[in-house]
């Protein structure tokens, strides 16, 4: 039965095996896809999943409503809170308008 300290360096060993393999494959592949792009007249655009032509709405930017006094960073009160407000009374970082 194998070590903890030789199946580490087994699996070190493996990454770098990967690693290196990608690496060789990478290239070839690249002008696989290439090739077959001009093969078959497939653009860039269709490849995202957009279709030519199509332009998606422009987005708005949200405001900033609160405001870290100590930096001037600002949060629009969407997705995450940042450190500087995580887990604190919100209203006393209001943004007063």
């Amino acid at each position: 039965m194998s070590s903890y300290k030789e199946l580490l360096a087994q699996r070190e060993k493996l990454e770098k095996q990967i690693e290196e393999a990608k690496a060789r494959e990478y290239a070839e592949v690249l002008n696989e896809i290439k090739q077959k792009m001009a093969d078959y007249g497939i653009t860039l655009a269709e490849l995202g999943g957009r279709k030519q032509g199509k332009v998606g709405r422009p987005r708005a930017g949200v405001a900033p409503k609160y405001r870290d006094p100590e930096t001037g960073s600002t949060w629009s009160g969407r997705g995450k809170p940042p450190r500087w407000i995580a887990g604190q009374n919100r209203e006393e970082f209001l943004i007063q308008k």
